[in-house]
Order: structure tokens, then sequence, then C-alpha cells
């Protein structure tokens, strides 16, 4: 059955012409998320989608198999969870109408923002440095692995491989410290250190996905 459907999926979403939407379908697809999501076990808070141009909707008046399908609904969301970070998703759902969601499936999303994750529980936003500071140390846990693995396989090929390595690892850590200091220096003063901390998290981050 989910490899009909991912099949299915692919045909729906290749090549099509997109709009944005703010319908009712993104409501009824939410409100369908987090049953799906309580049903599995899972004890969210809430479910959130992100209402920004990622947020788009196709319309598609066939059949899935058995199913009549109308449109297919794709966007950015989190699962929130009480007292810890977010977590940071994708979507894809398709609707029979536009309140009637029939299938929902969460999806891999690299640009994860950690001020996100650190700010959608209340509880956690009063507290949102700390969050930032364990994200931070996941990071850089991950990213080190990460440049042991690089370094020595740069080792392998000799010494210019490896000062190229160290030289491009230095200036990258002076880029990503001068780029949050500027993101600090030029937002709002009330949240300049969590600002500043998010930018470091997210920069680590995409560091790694780039050594990957």
């Amino acid at each position: 059955m989910r490899k009909t459907w991912s099949v299915a999926v692919f045909l729906l979403v290749a090549g099509s012409a997109f709009a944005q939407y703010e319908g009712p379908g993104v409501e009824s697809c939410r409100a369908y998320a987090l049953k799906d999501l309580k049903a599995n076990g899972n004890q969210p808070q809430d479910v959130v989608f992100e209402p920004d141009r990622n947020l788009l909707i196709e319309r598609y008046t066939r059949k899935v198999g058995n199913q009549f399908v109308s449109s297919v609904l794709t966007g950015n969301g989190a699962v929130v969870y009480a007292d810890t970070p977010s977590v940071e998703l994708s979507f894809l759902c398709l609707l029979a109408d536009d309140k009637r969601p029939v299938f929902f499936i969460w999806l891999p999303r690299q640009d994860t923002a950690a001020l996100a994750q650190c700010t959608r529980d209340e509880a956690l936003r009063a507290k949102a440095r700390p969050c930032l500071e364990t994200l931070l140390m996941l990071a850089e846990v991950d990213l080190g692995q990460l440049n042991g693995m690089r370094f020595q396989e740069a080792k392998e090929r000799g010494e210019a491989p490896v000062a190229a390595f160290r030289k491009s690892s230095e200036e990258w850590r002076q880029y990503r410290d001068a780029e949050c200091q500027r993101r600090r220096d030029t937002g709002a003063s009330a949240d300049a250190d969590e600002r500043q901390l998010a930018c470091i998290v997210d920069l680590t981050r995409r560091r790694a996905l780039d050594m990957r």
C-alpha cells in the first residue's frame, strides 16, 4: 500500500504548476496530522503549518487507486511538544476535497530554524537560551564527527589537502561568528543574544550538510 502511495505522490507532484493557498484545506490537513500522531501513540501539544510561500496547493481531479483526490497540499510545519524543541519537518497532504484529507506524510526538512524550535512551545519560550545551547552542542558534535572523517580523507592524500582542510575550517568559523554578530547587531536588542546563538546553530548545521 505504501509503495502505491509513494508512486502516486511522485506522479502528483512531478512537473506540476502550484499556487499559493490559504483556504480551508490547511486547517483540515493540520487537524488530520495531529489526529494521526495521537493515534500512533504520540502526545504532541500541537501541529503547526508555516503560512509562508512554501504553503502550496496543486489542484488534481483524478483517482489515486480507488481514492478520488482533488488536490495536493505541501509546505513546512512542525510538531510541538511540551518543554522540548519542536520537530521541524515538511509535509504532503492529499485531499478528496478542501475539508477531507485522505493521506498525510511528514518529510525531512534541511532548513530547520533553531529559534523556531525553541520558541514554539510557550513554556520553552521563556528559557530559549538553554534550549539553543543544547541544540548548538548537538550541532557541534555532529559537525565534529564529520570534520574528523574529512580530515582523515585529506590526510590520506598528503600535506596540501590537510592544509586546505584546516584553512577552510578556520575561515568558515570566522565567517560564521562574524555573520552571526552582524545579525545580532542589526536586529531588535531585546532578543539579540538569542538571535545570535540561533544563527550559530543554523550555520553550524548548514556546514554539517555541506560536509556530508
